[in-house]
C-alpha cells in the first residue's frame, strides 16, 4: 500500500471540502447580494451623478423582489430613503387611486357602468368612464382625472383607500389648474339615447395643512407673473407617499396576497380592464406614436428612449410629473426571461430652487435617472435568475 498517497489524500480531502464550501457560499452571496446596493453602486453616470448629490434630489425608492414557489408569491421589499414624513408632490400618480375608487363605486351602482355616457354639468365634453380611465393611463390626461373626482368626491376617494389599508393618503385637489373647490359638480348621465339624469355633486371636507418634513421647498416661486422670494409651500397639496403608492400597486397586481377586507371590490372584468389600461402604451391606445412614444408614460427602463417597448415586456404603472418632481410606480414583467419585480421611485429636479418657472431638469437628469434605475433593477433580476440556475 502506498502510505504516501494515503497521507496526501487525507490532507487533500479537507482542503477540497473547504474549497467546495467556499464556492457554494460565494455563489450564495452572489445570489443574495442586496439589490438596492447592486443598483445604487452602479458606475453608470445617470445613477452616479444623482447619488453623488442625493440630498438635493430628494430620492426615495422602494423595490420588491418577487419569488414564486408552488403557486405562492413571496415579496421581499428593499427601501432607499423611503419616509412618509418627507413630503414630495405626487402629481399624476394620484390618478391611479382615483381610477380604482371609480371602478369600485361603479360596481356598487346598478344604474350605471364604466361604459355609461356622461358629462359634467357646465362642461361640454361627453365621455365614458372607460374612455376617461384609458386616457389617464395612456397619456395622463388631467381633465379625465378631474371628471372622476367630480364623480367620486375627495372624501369618498380617500375613505375607500383608507378602508383597504392604503394610507397615509390625502387627495385634496384636482389637477392641471387651480380649482380646489371642495364641492363637486353634478354629472349628467345618459340613461339611454334620449333620457338623462343628474348624479348629484357632493360637499367635501376642507383639507387641513400637512405638518410634515420638506413641506416647504426651494427659495422662490412664481405666482402669476410675480416672483415670490420665499419657499413654495405644499401644505394644502395632494399627499400620496411612496409606501402608499406601492401598497396600492400590490393590491391590484396581487389581490390574492391580501385579506378580503384589504382587497378592492372589483369584478374580474373590471380588474382585467384596469390591468389592460395600465399596461397599454399610447400607440396601443390609438395615440400618435411620434408625439406619444412608448416611454412617454413608462419612465422606468424606457423613459429616455423613443424606441418601442418589446412585446415580451409589460409595464403596469402610473407616472407623475409636476413642480420638478418625477415619480413612477410600476410592476414590470418580462415573460420571455421570466423576470418580474415592482419598483416605485421619486426624484426632485429643480436646480435653481424656483417653482412654477417651468425650468426643471426633467429630460437631462430626472427621466434618465428613472429609466436607468429600471434597467439596473432589471439587470439585477436577470443576473439573479441566471445565478439561481447554477
Amino acid at each position: 500500500m502506498n502510505f504516501k498517497f494515503l497521507f496526501c489524500r487525507k490532507l487533500l480531502l479537507p482542503f477540497l471540502a473547504v474549497l467546495v464550501l467556499y464556492s457554494c457560499k460565494n455563489q450564495e452571496n452572489q445570489i443574495r447580494v442586496n439589490p438596492m446596493d447592486y443598483v445604487l453602486n452602479s458606475e453608470n453616470s445617470k445613477i452616479k451623478n444623482v447619488l453623488d448629490s442625493v440630498a438635493q434630489f430628494e430620492v426615495q425608492i422602494r423595490y420588491t423582489h418577487i419569488d414564486r414557489k408552488d403557486d405562492t408569491v413571496y415579496f421581499t421589499d428593499y427601501d432607499f430613503q423611503v419616509d412618509s414624513l418627507n413630503y414630495f408632490y405626487p402629481a399624476s400618480t394620484v390618478k391611479f387611486p382615483a381610477t380604482v375608487a371609480t371602478l369600485e363605486k361603479l360596481k356598487e351602482n346598478d344604474s350605471i357602468n364604466r361604459n355609461t355616457r356622461f358629462y359634467i354639468e357646465g362642461d361640454s365634453v361627453e365621455t365614458t368612464f372607460t374612455k376617461a380611465i384609458t386616457e389617464i393611463f395612456a397619456v395622463s390626461n388631467n381633465s379625465a382625472n378631474n371628471r372622476l373626482i367630480e364623480f367620486l368626491g375627495q372624501d369618498d376617494l380617500n375613505k375607500r383607500m383608507r378602508n383597504r389599508g392604503i394610507a397615509p393618503i390625502r387627495i385634496a385637489h384636482r389637477l392641471g389648474f387651480d380649482y380646489d373647490d371642495t364641492a363637486t359638480r353634478p354629472l349628467v348621465i345618459y340613461l339611454n339615447d334620449s333620457t338623462t339624469a343628474n348624479y348629484t355633486g357632493t360637499i367635501n371636507a376642507t383639507p387641513k395643512p400637512l405638518n410634515i418634513n420638506r413641506i416647504q421647498k426651494g427659495i422662490g416661486f412664481y405666482e402669476e407673473d410675480s416672483l415670490m422670494h420665499e419657499p413654495f409651500n405644499f401644505k394644502l397639496k395632494n399627499y400620496y407617499p411612496i409606501q402608499t403608492q406601492h401598497a396600492l400597486l400590490k393590491r391590484i397586481i396581487f389581490p390574492e396576497k391580501f385579506a378580503r377586507e384589504q382587497r378592492f371590490n372589483l369584478s374580474q372584468e373590471q380588474r382585467d380592464f384596469l390591468l389592460t389600461a395600465m399596461s397599454k402604451t399610447p400607440r396601443q391606445a390609438g395615440y400618435d406614436s411620434d408625439s406619444f412614444y412608448d416611454g412617454y408614460n413608462k419612465f422606468f427602463m424606457f423613459g429616455d428612449t423613443k424606441e418601442n417597448i418589446p412585446e415580451h415586456i409589460k409595464i403596469y404603472n402610473k407616472i407623475g410629473g409636476a413642480y420638478g418632481t418625477l415619480t413612477d410606480s410600476a410592476y414590470i414583467i418580462d415573460s420571455k426571461n421570466k423576470v418580474e419585480f415592482m419598483l416605485t421611485a421619486t426624484i426632485l429636479v429643480n436646480k435653481n430652487g424656483i417653482f412654477n418657472d417651468d425650468d426643471y431638469e426633467y429630460e437631462t437628469i430626472g427621466i434618465p435617472f428613472l429609466a436607468e434605475l429600471g434597467r439596473q433593477f432589471y439587470s439585477y433580476e436577470l443576473t439573479h435568475k441566471e445565478n439561481s440556475k447554477q
